[in-house]
């Protein structure tokens, strides 16, 4: 009966593979030799499922560029048709829906092509589809594989039109050949020029938030991210590399062994070299392999030799020619090779699956935060993303560690944000907002810190005991009405909703002017940075009241409508201390020398989160701008050394005197070190003792390990804000920041240090070197310089670095719009 029933399923299957072709048929030249553009790979994947009872294929979003993001379900036809229940019962299993189950089928991801410009992976999606439903159906029996073909479309179809224009034919294999030199920005991020791979936690960008919305309805058993890697590196599967984080369980850790061993049979047969264990390790949580882990999946990364500079073939270091007919050969073996080793373990992989919901050995089991309402917003939103249960609670003091403290405290926890361990998502809960990661070795992929409390600005204290906690918010009002009568309005300045308002209501032409005092108007208090909107400056509108309402209430901003401008404490409406904002000119550097990141970062936040207009420049066209058509200039991290030299130093040092604003983030700081004018020096490294030996006696084998102690590897540190300096209104006197680096600057001789690390430094979270963190004492972090009537604002710290940080993007707002406010365009 058994042998009957596999010879009609091989019948049936037959039968409806009939009119399928295999990608090379379809495409009309063989798979790798030639970049298939995205239109293509999709018509291919709709082929398949139109031809196939083993496939099902649908949309699950749109890119910026409102390319489609696609994923395939691959099973067999009995398992397709009772697809459902099957998806149902594996959240069954982990607590994430009603009821009870024991699944046996194992529940396998492949996602393609995170990084545009490491394109041989979607090309080896195809391929691997067709082989699973021609060759080895037999796997899928018992195991479901989804497969998005291509996570980044935008960037990947950046890389490929651009080499299918300029490749030689036939393709020349030289390192030096124009088709191996990617021009900037390359195809590596998405549309924002944002890594993808570094979103998943994050979840800033729209690729990112729908996939996570299909992929918290499968919760995946496994899950790999193929990429590519250096054209001089042959090819990395699991397991990974030390530090792992420390949820992860054995299981996880075994089962990626046993994965790699089989990826090992097939590459030995083939003579293909591989390495393991080294370079990707599984601690930040934003990765591919790591978010999955830390959903309970074996989450893998798969690196390939190649990237963009392999293009269709290119000659190695080592003399031989690597080709993409290559590349897709080994992401179709490990792919096909993951499908089977899960298969052979299905029931294991479910059993341990379950295993890894449960939480009641984590330490903390709540983590109760305070703070503005926006702040908590904000974070409710990115909780959502991740289906992640949250609470408020009504109870009263709450102790335990405290953040702020870094160390014992308590706090009025009465009306507080409650997210607690004991839900089935309990581990990534943990890993998202404790605050120090355990960390078994220093050199890691990425940062080491990233603690949500800290990013968020919020007051948190983390209980060994549960917190009790509803799901009934706070009640927040906002509904402001129009007052014909009323001199003026005000409005606080605490948060990115804040400045969204303000942003929106210079677009629309109404005045509006900040004080840098505190104002007291009728009994009521407002701190420094509050929004002054009066009837005096908008009297040639005749919608002022009902403009200023409407704008108000679409953002959710309380107004406070004042009859009169006669102030409580002195300061009047009319005082030199409630100053007009001009309506910014802002200018954005891009192209050579600056990081495609950075600029995206920046050039995201004004177009989704600020909707402030901004106007992009390339580098190459700095000298010939005129820079009197803006207010402001930001320089993204990059490296200028090439662009400001003798000529545009001088004339933006011309512009600055006039009233300009330049601002330079991150590495762009660098730039202006010792450079006369720009009150900026650099602390100096300690001089080794004289009498000491000279040279450098550390063994070859222990140099790279040595180098720690001069690293910053994105750790968070404590920081002095004045808080009467407009670039620091909406914070208090304390601020935490993520130092991605040692770079370190004294305290500006004549301008205002805003936020500084003074004698010495406080790290609450985060591996630093010994010799990096000494460096940092008594160093600037915030700062402005005056120059002539302008300024050039130093942000040491990147305050948008991957749009994660949310308790920082004040200072650039702040920066822009309030420091030195003295030029204005009308």
């Amino acid at each position: 009966m058994i042998r009957y029933f596999t010879m009609l399923l091989l019948f049936t299957t037959v039968i409806s593979n009939a009119q399928l072709q295999s990608p090379s048929q379809f495409l009309g030249y063989e798979i790798g030799t030639e970049f298939s553009r995205h239109a293509d790979v999709v018509r291919y994947f709709e082929h398949v499922a139109a031809n196939s009872n083993m496939v099902t294929y649908a949309t699950y979003g749109k890119t910026n560029e409102r390319r489609p993001l696609t994923y395939a379900v691959v099973s067999s036809p009995q398992n397709l048709a009772n697809i459902e229940n099957i998806r149902k019962d594996n959240l069954k299993n982990i607590g994430l829906a009603d009821g009870s189950a024991t699944p046996q089928t194992a529940i396998v991801w492949l996602s393609y092509n995170v990084h545009g410009n490491e394109a041989s992976s979607t090309e080896a999606s195809m391929l691997t589809l067709y082989k699973l439903i021609t060759d080895k159906q037999a796997w899928l029996q018992n195991t479901v594989v989804i497969i998005d073909p291509c996570v980044n479309p935008d960037g990947r179809d950046r890389y490929a039109n651009w080499y299918n224009q300029v490749k030689a034919t036939p393709y020349n294999t030289s390192q030096a050949a124009d088709e191996h030199d990617e021009p900037w920005p390359g195809g590596r991020p998405n549309h924002y020029l944002f890594d993808l791979n570094r979103d998943w936690a994050w979840a800033t960008q729209v690729e990112t938030q729908q996939r996570l919305k299909i992929y918290n309805q499968w919760m995946p058993h496994v899950h790999v991210d193929f990429h590519e890697q250096g054209i001089n590196e042959p090819y990395y599967f699991a397991p990974a590399a030390e530090p792992y984080h420390e949820i992860i369980s054995p299981w996880q850790r075994d089962f990626q062994t046993e994965i790699g061993k089989n990826h090992a049979r097939y590459f030995d047969k083939e003579g293909w070299l591989f390495f393991t264990r080294e370079r990707f390790d599984l601690l930040y949580p934003s990765y591919g392999d790591t978010y999955p882990t830390f959903m309970g999946a074996i989450g893998m990364t798969y690196e390939q030799a190649g990237h963009g500079r392999a293009g269709l073939g290119i000659e190695t270091d080592e003399g031989y020619v690597l080709t993409l007919v290559d590349r897709v050969a080994h992401h179709t073996t490990t792919g096909l090779s993951t499908v089977e080793i899960s298969s052979q373990n299905a029931a294991k992989l479910n059993t341990e699956f379950k295993k890894f919901f449960q939480n009641d050995d984590l330490t903390y089991k709540s983590y109760v935060l305070k703070g503005h309402p926006d702040k908590i917003k904000s974070l409710t939103e990115l909780l959502d993303k991740h289906e992640i249960k949250y609470g408020y609670t009504n109870r009263g003091s709450v102790s335990g560690y405290s953040f702020s403290k870094n160390g014992n405290g308590s706090m009025d926890a009465k009306g507080a944000l409650v997210v607690s361990t004991n839900q089935p998502k309990g581990k990534m809960v943990k890993v998202l907002f404790e605050p120090d990661a355990k960390l078994s070795d220093p050199l890691t992929y990425d940062i080491t810190a990233w603690s949500i409390p800290y990013a968020y600005g919020l007051e948190t204290i983390a209980s060994t005991s549960l917190v009790s906690a509803d799901n009934n918010a706070p009640m927040v009002k906002s509904n402001a009405v129009p007052v014909k009568s009323a001199a003026g309005y005000i409005t606080e300045w605490n948060s990115l909703y804040d400045a969204a308002f303000l942003a929106d209501l210079l677009k629309n032409d109404i005045r509006v002017r900040f004080s840098e005092k505190e104002l007291s108007f009728g009994g009521k208090t407002f701190g420094r940075g509050s929004l002054v909107i009066t009837r005096s400056d908008n009297r040639k509108n005749p919608e002022f009241d009902t403009e200023l309402t409407r704008i108000a209430n679409e953002h959710g901003r309380n107004l406070f409508a004042s009859p009169t401008s006669f102030s409580d404490n002195r300061t009047d409406f009319g005082s030199p201390d409630i100053k007009l904002i001009n309506k910014q000119r802002i200018a954005l550097l891009k192209g050579n020398n600056t990081s495609s990141l950075s600029y995206g970062s920046i050039w995201h936040f004004f177009e989704t989160q600020l909707k402030y207009p901004v106007t992009s420049i390339d580098t190459d066209n700095l000298n010939r701008i005129n820079l009197k058509n803006f207010d402001v200039i930001i320089l993204p991290e990059g490296w200028y050394g090439g662009v400001l030299n003798e000529s545009t130093l001088n004339s933006l040092k011309d512009w600055i005197r006039g009233g300009g604003k330049l601002i330079a983030m991150g590495r762009a700081v660098s730039s202006f070190n010792e450079v006369d004018g720009f009150d900026l020096k650099s602390n100096e490294e300690e001089k080794e003792d004289e009498d000491s030996p000279k040279g450098n006696l550390i063994p070859y084998d222990q140099r790279e390990r040595s180098s720690v102690k001069d690293f910053i590897t994105g750790s968070i540190y404590k920081v002095t804000l004045d808080p009467s300096h407009p670039m620091a209104f909406g914070f208090n006197d304390t601020y935490f920041s993520l130092k991605l680096g040692s770079n370190s600057y004294k305290f500006l001789e004549n301008g205002y240090n805003v936020g500084y690390i003074k004698d010495a430094p406080v790290s609450v979270s985060g591996f630093s070197g010994e010799a990096a963190k000494a460096r940092l004492s008594n160093s600037l972090v915030f700062g402005e310089a005056r120059m002539g009537s302008g300024s050039i604002v130093y942000l040491v710290d990147d305050v948008l670095f991957r749009s994660f940080w949310e308790n920082g993007k004040l200072f650039l707002v702040n920066s822009i719009f309030f420091v030195n406010n003295n030029k204005f365009t009308l």
